[in-house]
Parts: C-alpha cells; sequence; structure tokens
C-alpha cells in the first residue's frame, strides 16, 4: 500500500490511498483539477479512484465535491449528517446512487476496503475520522477535533501509519493575530488539535508496529512545520519508536509507500 498527502493545511485537504488497482481519497478540499494534477505528479492516475470518504463539511474538506459529482464517477462516502452539511454549505444534492452512507461506529467493507469510521469532537454536524484497512495494513486519519477522547486514542491504536493533527502551537495562536472569537473556537473541544495534544497523544498509542506518522492540518499562521516536528519529535524519541516522521504540507505532495 502507498500513502500520499495531496493537501493538508486550512487551505485544504486530501489524503490518498493506494493499493495498486484502486485509490481511496479521505476529503476533497482542494479542486479537483488539482486532485488530478497533484496523482499524477507521483504517477498515480486518478482513473483509479473509486471514492472519497468525507470527515465533515467544512470548505477545507469539501471544496471539490460538486465538481466530482458531475465530472467522475467517483462514489461519496459520507454520514447523512455529513451530507446534508454539504447540502447546506454547498447547495448541492449528493445523489442515492453515488452515496455509500456511512454511520459512526460501524464498520463497512467496500471495494477492497475496510472502513471505521468513529466520532470526533468538532463543531460541524456529525464530523468522523477515519481508520482504514487493507492489504494487511492499518492506517488512521485523524484531524479536526478539538480533544483526544478514549475513542480516539482506540482507533489509533495498533497501527501501521497515523497522519495526526497537529494544527497549531497554544502560544503562538494566543499571541498572534487572530479575531478572539477564532482564537476561542480553535482552542475549544470542538476546535483543533495543538502540537502538544499530538504529541500526548502519540505517547500513549506509539507501538512497535508504527511505521510513519504524519502531521497534519497544520496552520500556517499559529504553527511551524519545525515547531510542530520538534513538539513531536520529542515525545517519539522518549518512548524509543522507530517510526518514520513526516510533516504533511499546503502545497507538496508527500507520499511514500507503508
Amino acid at each position: 500500500m502507498r500513502y500520499a498527502s495531496l493537501a493538508s493545511g486550512s487551505k485544504g485537504n486530501c489524503h490518498a490511498i493506494n493499493d495498486g488497482e484502486r485509490i481511496l481519497l479521505i476529503d476533497a478540499g482542494i479542486s479537483l483539477r488539482q486532485i488530478e494534477k497533484r496523482l499524477e505528479s507521483i504517477g498515480w492516475s486518478a482513473d483509479k479512484v473509486r471514492g472519497v470518504a468525507i470527515t465533515h463539511e467544512h470548505s477545507d474538506h469539501i471544496h471539490a465535491v460538486d465538481a466530482i459529482l458531475k465530472r467522475t464517477d467517483w462514489m461519496i462516502l459520507a454520514t447523512p449528517g455529513t451530507v446534508n452539511g454539504i447540502k447546506i454549505a454547498k447547495g448541492i444534492d449528493t445523489p442515492e446512487s453515488r452515496w455509500i452512507p456511512l454511520e459512526a461506529g460501524l464498520t463497512i467493507d467496500w471495494d477492497g476496503w475496510r472502513l471505521h469510521p468513529f466520532t470526533i469532537s468538532h463543531d460541524t454536524i456529525d464530523p468522523v475520522a477515519y481508520r482504514i484497512e487493507a492489504d494487511g495494513v492499518r492506517l488512521a486519519v485523524i484531524t479536526d477535533l478539538g480533544y483526544v477522547t478514549k475513542l480516539v486514542v482506540e482507533y489509533a491504536s495498533d497501527l501501521e501509519v497515523l497522519v495526526l493533527e497537529a494544527n497549531h502551537d497554544v502560544m503562538t495562536l494566543r499571541d498572534g493575530s487572530y479575531r478572539p472569537q477564532d482564537k476561542i473556537r480553535i482552542l475549544s473541544r470542538a476546535g483543533h488539535l495543538s502540537n502538544d495534544a499530538c504529541a500526548e497523544l502519540l505517547a500513549r498509542v506509539l507501538s512497535p508496529a508504527l511505521r510513519h506518522i504524519v502531521l497534519a492540518h497544520l496552520s500556517e499562521r499559529n504553527n511551524d512545520p519545525a515547531q510542530a516536528r520538534l513538539t513531536v519529535s520529542d515525545a517519539i524519541n522518549r518512548a524509543g519508536s522507530a517510526a518514520k516522521l513526516h510533516v504533511a504540507s499546503q502545497r507538496e505532495v508527500l507520499e511514500f509507500e507503508v
């Protein structure tokens, strides 16, 4: 299996998993053209994309959904709440013929993938993160959560690949130029995970099986890749983990084999 972050950050998010025959996307927060272009840049064909699993209806996760429905045959995998949120946010309906309904806590086997959507805390209708299994590989994409629950710890454990939010440095955010109400939202239990919270979660779930850690959804204004890497590296080193640490980017594609 191969993993790629096509885009990760406040301006758009899209992750991809490739088993050699088919590609599954997690979120589509950049344009369809950019998704296709970035897949092509790493030698992946958009013709192999079978579907997009959507985490929630914020624009940086659903930007391309309308174009996907119009110009591709890709399926949309999402909870009813998220599909309703997409309709409210973008004014578009997701036809039943193009929608695979999901429910947090219920596992679904679809097109060679085993998906475990699970509830996270974020300020949308029915947000989920995903644990995905295929070809004996266990991977999770966990971003856009205000705090770590026992459920998050459970689904983040015993993985080969963990893509985890490290959105902001708390002091940088507090001292920065964001409006007070935006700072309150980001720091709330329905906001985003900080570097420190990310490191604390990793300290709880690191295992010999974990090969790759990807820091995702970094804020361009309230974080710095070097700071995020340093904070998390301390936790990894203390645990004696051999996992390779990556930092996903808004504009550069990150790709590796699991």
